[in-house]
């Protein structure tokens, strides 16, 4: 019988395609190792795949095992990407992913989306963490009917407490259920500091961080501690809130930190009544702004009570049926391609 040659299989794995960077995955040098081990009849590959759960991911995946299908080893297949940071000084060093979900104004449903696109990826199978940012204005435990009280290790860490299957830490946790913050930047910053740090977070395919309003002291914290992979910026379709999103965008770019794309909240009404539909923050606005700016459009959410009520009842939309609840599935798959696309890219202009 003849051996299985890594060359060979590198090869055939050619007829692999990514669809979002338009190559072949050997070209795109999306291959980190094939390795045969003869005596157990397995074949490894590690892929450079760093969106775990995401649908194009995935499909490479499926179109990896479908084409050495005939083989009679075993496949086993890992992903592995360069994060690009000291271990000894990331923070977080098993968290693959870190999301940060921004709004340049309050009230356009920026934590609604946070929540719904930590919900959505648990929901795939990943294992997520959604870390609630907001420090003068937590609300993420109202949103997930979590009121459980963070528990303490031996070693004076924090075990976060968990809601549908997601890992939750917030300031709302640890104040009095109507203790204003009142806190100038220095105490902004070392506190989310230390709740990143001292946080049992584990190991995590993505956290969701839920940022509050604005460009001020909390976000520059993050991007300034934390190796952000990509942020999302929520607007509503009116002109006010694509200026402050610009802002938004504005700052990301001076971090150079990935922005993965647009997502409009509060698209149009349909009226349950008499069934039309209703632009009450005007329409396309999000869109047209992905467009101008040379953004990823992440998806239309409409204007639904139901959102509302998932929020106010503690049960994430995403995790229900209905057109409302299809659109924030849509936009979680989106934002997690558009993470997998940022990864891969990279790693191809590496090479």
């Amino acid at each position: 019988m003849t051996e299985l040659d890594p060359a060979q299989l590198r090869e055939r794995l050619t007829a692999v395609e990514d669809p979002d960077l338009g190559d072949d995955i050997v070209s795109l040098g999306l291959i980190n190792a094939i390795d045969v081990d003869h005596d157990e009849e397995i074949v490894y590959i590690d892929l450079v795949l760093g969106a775990p759960y995401s649908p194009t991911e995935t499909g490479i995946a499926g179109r990896v095992r479908e084409e050495l299908s005939d083989l009679s080893y075993e496949l086993e297949l890992s992903a592995t990407i360069d994060r690009d940071v000291d271990p000894e000084e990331d923070i977080l060093p098993y968290v693959k992913n870190i999301i940060a979900v921004s709004s340049g104004k309050g009230g356009v449903g920026k934590s609604t989306l946070a929540v719904n696109l930590a919900a959505g990826l648990a929901a795939m199978g990943a294992r997520v963490g959604l870390f609630d940012a907001d420090i003068y204005g937590p609300n993420v435990p109202r949103m997930v009917a979590s009121d459980e009280v963070p528990q303490a290790t031996a070693n004076e860490t924090i075990i976060p407490p968990e809601a549908y299957g997601m890992k939750l830490m917030s300031m709302d946790f640890l104040l009095g259920e109507e203790d204003p913050v009142i806190w100038r930047g220095p105490m902004v910053h070392k506190v989310l500091t230390q709740l990143w740090e001292d946080v049992e977070w584990g190991a995590l395919d993505y956290m969701i961080v839920d940022l509050p309003p604005g460009t001020g002291d909390t976000q520059l914290t993050l991007l300034q501690t934390v190796p952000v992979s990509g942020a999302v910026i929520v607007t509503t379709p009116q002109e006010v809130a694509l200026d402050d999103a610009r802002k938004g965008l504005q700052m990301f770019a001076e971090h150079e930190t990935p922005v993965l794309g647009i997502v409009e909240n509060m698209s149009s009404f349909t009226c349950p009544d008499c069934g039309g539909t209703h632009d009450i923050f005007d329409s396309g606005g999000g869109r047209e702004f992905a467009d101008q700016v040379e953004m990823p459009f992440l998806g239309e959410i409409p204007l639904d009570t139901a959102i509302r009520e998932g929020g106010d009842g503690g049960k994430p939309l995403v995790l229900e049926e209905g057109e409302t609840s299809d659109a924030l599935r849509s936009f979680t798959e989106t934002t997690a391609n558009m993470q997998g696309i940022v990864h891969r890219n990279t790693h191809r202009n590496r090479e």
